[in-house]
């Protein structure tokens, strides 16, 4: 045991003195690395010191330089400025010089002057002097005073330049007229040379084509009940006789007409034909054709370069289409009118845009509702007022059949050109518009009534049909209006042979079943 504990302690005094040996070698070591390091760093800082401080002084030399090349222009700068200032000292200074000079001079002038004006004045007083005496003897010899001796002669002299004014005045009037005759001419002239429309004449009868005598069966239905459908929902007359393939529309109203048309054509074309399908197209068309009329006016207005009318006045225009005066087509006649006054206005160095939209609006009278009883170029007046157009194209409308006083050049502009519209051979035809006029004026008639919904002028004027409401008009009161408005035509109205007036008034009841 003593051994082992021997040799156990020896082994730990091995091991410790082991460690013991390895503790210092590595302290000695880390202390020499240690040593090593710092005396490296200081070498490294001494070096980095000495390389700052050697920049450090590099930097300092070139701010140097340069402050002292900087320091080196300013003064350069300075000096030149202060070398000019000396010349312009020196400059200033002969010019002070060259000014006091002349103000010696202008000194001596002014004496010079006033010495001179004093010599004047005294030469002035002598002159005076000298034409009071001169005046006062001539005053002696003539025996007036030189007041009387002036007025006199500012008598003659007035009343030989008003003789000699009067003289050139007249010379300028007569020449001034002559002159104005030649230019209204050579104006009206060229402007009829370069409008060049053609000849419209409307007529009261539209063709229209069918296929076979068969549709002619089914369009007059069975007892002819279609075709009274036809007549009753659209105020034309079909006049289907023995010529081929053809069937007449007859009414003095070109926008019935086109109704009847339209209409007529798209229940051949769809094949069913009664009273309730020829209605429900009637309605149709007639929408159809106000929306084709508004279309013309806006084309109408885009075609012209005129801008800015008002939604009716527009559709007017394009009402225009489907009527008529003296037979010329109105809105054919109305595009002439506005081009002619353009034209006008433009030689007589007027606006022409002005004198366009006064020439386009001048019949819209014609197409209006409102208030017959007016002539059609006060109402047209009116409308264009309500319409808020500019007061010399209203006047011009008003004034176009000198019905109203003209108080713009665009009126008389507007009169011409309605003039040289209508006097073109075969622009118009009395004939038709004296016979429209008759059949509108035996229809307001019978709508003068009370319990007329509608009446339509047939058969050229032969028969009025009234249509009147059945719950206004009994059956007994039709009989009785039908009299009353023969006499009424009887008295009023001159026309030839007879008119048969034919009171339609039907019932209906409607019922759904759903």
């Amino acid at each position: 045991m003593d051994v082992i504990t021997i040799i156990a302690a020896a082994l730990i005094a091995a091991i410790a003195g082991f460690f013991a040996a390895y503790y210092i070698v590595t302290k000695v070591v880390l202390t020499k690395k240690r040593e090593q390091i710092l005396k490296e760093a200081e070498q490294e800082g001494e070096s980095i010191k000495k390389e700052k401080i050697f920049q450090a002084k590099e930097k300092f030399l070139q701010l140097k330089s340069e402050h002292e090349q900087y320091v080196s222009e300013k003064n350069n700068q300075i000096q030149q400025i202060e070398n000019k200032l000396k010349q312009k000292e020196l400059i200033l200074n002969q010019q002070n010089q060259e000014i006091n000079k002349k103000q010696k001079e202008i000194e001596s002038i002014k004496e010079n002057l006033k010495n001179q004006v004093e010599i004047v004045n005294r030469k002035s007083e002598e002159c005076d002097r000298l034409k009071s005496e001169t005046i006062r003897q001539i005053e002696e010899i003539a025996g007036m005073t030189a007041a009387e001796a002036k007025n006199q002669l500012m008598e003659t002299m007035k009343d030989e330049a008003r003789t000699q004014a009067m003289s050139y005045i007249n010379d300028v009037m007569d020449e001034a007229r002559l002159t104005a005759s030649k230019e209204a001419k050579r104006i009206v002239i060229n402007t009829i040379q370069r409008t060049a429309p053609e000849t419209a004449i409307e007529n009261a009868v539209t063709v229209f084509n069918i296929e076979s005598d068969e549709i002619k069966g089914r369009i007059i239905g069975r007892e002819g009940r279609n075709i009274r459908a036809l007549e009753a929902a659209t105020g034309v007359e079909f006049v289907v006789d023995d010529t081929p393939e053809a069937i007449l529309l007859s009414a003095f109203d070109p926008v019935r007409r086109e109704v009847a048309r339209l209409a007529l054509h798209q229940l051949v074309t769809d094949g069913r034909i009664h009273p309730a399908r020829i209605e429900e197209v009637v309605a149709k068309v007639q929408k159809q054709l106000e929306d084709e009329i508004m279309e013309t006016g806006k084309r109408t207005c885009i075609d012209l370069g005129i801008h800015g009318l008002h939604v009716e006045l527009v559709k007017l225009i394009g009402r225009m289409k489907y009527r008529s005066s003296y037979g010329q087509n109105l809105l054919q006649h109305s595009r002439e009118v506005a081009n002619i006054c353009a034209t006008m206005a433009s030689e007589l160095g007027l606006n022409p845009k002005i004198a366009k939209r006064a020439g386009l609006l001048h019949d819209i009278g014609k197409v209006s509702d409102e208030d017959p009883e007016l002539p059609h170029a006060i109402l047209g007046m009116k409308l264009a007022e309500k319409y808020k157009e500019k007061p010399e194209v209203c006047n011009a409308i008003g004034a176009h059949h000198e019905e109203v006083e003209m108080m713009s050049l665009i009126s008389p502009l507007v009169l011409v050109g309605d003039a040289i519209s209508g006097a073109r051979p075969g622009a118009r035809r009395e004939v038709i518009e004296s016979y429209i006029k008759r059949l509108k004026e035996m229809e307001d008639i019978a709508m003068s009534h009370p319990g007329v919904t509608k009446t339509y002028a047939i058969q050229a004027g032969r028969e009025l049909r009234v249509i009147v409401g059945s719950k206004q008009v009994s059956d007994q009161e039709a009989e009785t209006l039908s009299m009353e408005i023969a006499k009424k035509i009887q008295e009023e109205m001159v026309y030839p042979g007879q008119v048969k007036i034919t009171v339609i008034r039907e019932t209906r009841s409607i019922s759904f079943a759903k």
